[in-house]
């Protein structure tokens, strides 16, 4: 039996089946099970599913089959992709050229860092399918090279990164332009408040496919915290890590381009081989960085938050974030890069005073605990925020009675009898261990 027979029962064209049965594919992910028959129905949806969870492959089997089912030789691009990033929209043509390799079908990459009159050139001669960043296709647009008028398909995966990075304007500049009949597939890692306004306006009537609740994502990877008392301990720590942490690949998330690449020399310095990406590297430092991680020359990347998205490396089982990023969603796509296709992995947050908040409320958007670990010789004399003793009444308090008046001894004969003699109050230190501050009165009892 074809390895690809679960495949069948999607009733895909015939080319696809044999397509997924080189590539040796098995049965469908959940994602692909819930996703692939209802875009095969031609439905709008939107869809919620964790990064590494086969979601390309669930938009690119349904749109080629619909391509193959027929066929317009004289027509436009057909299919419209749009991704946040280039390594992503490069990933995907991959997908795309492996699932099509028994069709005539072809995909277009369109993305800043390459010539822009030899795009244009490459998108008159006519490409089925258009993969590409909306930065880069909405100057494609502008400049007149590319027409959206017979667009069947528009997908907007990690519709959420989209529009993080600021692309919101020309993912619905794009879309606005493709014809109102086409069928639209809006793929994320997070159900972002963010995205209601993207999906009212570019999707119709559409089935929602859930796959992943934030606090299930990643469930494969364990996460930790380690403390830390500053930059250069950080630096320490990380040193420590890649050098004593069981992993095959790595990558230390900074939240800037100066620390990752201030990062890269200490770490360099220290014997380690290690590539930076960020967004000052031009495509072809990108891809020799990325490339190299892939093909083993490299165990590390360093890397701001360009590299959180499409990037799909075998074997990448660390992640490391020297900076806390700044919301729970791009934590989760961080982390998503291990953890991938039900392997496993470890995820370990450098946690500063100035890191803690992020770190709570993080923990309560994904309603988890994440795991507390120190490293011998390296602990850190942080150990969190000091929490002032909760206000309230001192032992053996109680609060007096003044009935408005100023208070002060009663005459005997109306003290009530057996009264306990109230203890000093006791002072609480100031977090910086300095004056000591004001207690409170306490509440009524």
């Amino acid at each position: 039996m074809p390895r690809s027979a679960l495949f069948a029962q999607f009733a895909l064209h015939e080319r696809l089946l044999k397509a997924l049965d080189s590539l040796s594919f098995t049965e469908p992910t959940a994602v692909q099970a819930a996703a692939i028959p209802k875009a095969l129905e031609g439905r709008d949806l939107r869809v919620t599913a964790q990064t590494g969870s086969g979601k390309t492959a669930a938009f690119v089997l349904p749109l080629l089959h619909r391509l193959l089912a027929e066929e317009k030789p004289k027509s436009g691009a057909r299919a419209l992709i749009l991704l946040p990033t280039r390594e992503l929209a490069q990933q995907t043509l991959k997908e795309v050229e492996r699932f099509a390799q028994f069709t005539f079908i072809k995909g277009c990459l369109i993305t800043g860092g390459e010539d822009f009159k030899v795009q244009g050139a490459r998108l008159r001669k006519n490409p089925e399918i258009i993969i590409g960043t909306p930065g880069r296709l909405s100057e494609q647009f502008n400049a007149g090279n590319l027409p959206l008028g017979d667009v069947e398909v528009l997908v907007l995966d990690e519709a959420d990164r989209m529009l993080d990075m600021g692309f919101a304007e020309d993912v619905l500049k794009l879309a606005g332009e493709c014809p109102q009949a086409r069928q639209t597939l809006l793929f994320s890692a997070t159900a972002g408040s963010g995205l209601h306004e993207m999906v009212e306006k570019v999707l119709r009537e559409p089935q929602v496919l859930q796959l992943n609740r934030v606090s299930e994502l990643n469930e494969d990877v364990r996460q930790q915290i380690i403390l830390a008392d500053h930059v250069a301990h950080k630096e320490q720590l990380v040193h420590w890590l890649l050098g004593n942490e069981p992993y095959e690949k790595a990558i230390v998330f900074t939240n800037t381009r100066a620390q990752a690449d201030r990062l890269t020399g200490r770490l360099i310095a220290n014997g380690h081989k290690v590539f930076v990406l960020h967004g000052e590297k031009d495509q072809k430092e990108r891809k020799l960085a990325i490339d190299r991680l892939k093909q083993g020359a490299v165990k590390i990347l360093v890397a701001t938050d360009v590299a959180a998205r499409g990037l799909d490396v075998e074997g990448l089982d660390l992640v490391i974030n020297f900076d806390m990023p700044r919301s729970g969603d791009e934590y989760v796509h961080r982390i998503g890069r291990t953890g991938r296709a039900g392997a496993s992995g470890v995820a370990i947050s450098l946690i500063c005073h100035g890191d803690w908040n992020l770190m709570s409320s993080i923990e309560r958007y994904l309603k988890l605990r994440f795991e507390n670990r120190a490293i011998q010789g390296l602990k850190a004399n942080y150990h969190g925020p000091k929490k002032l003793k909760a206000s309230g009444k001192a032992a053996g308090t109680k609060k007096k009675k003044t009935d408005g008046k100023k208070t002060g001894a009663k005459p005997a004969a109306k003290r009530k009898p057996a009264a306990r003699p109230k203890a000093a109050p006791s002072s609480v230190v100031s977090q910086d261990g300095m004056a000591p501050l004001k207690r409170k009165k306490p509440a009524a009892e």
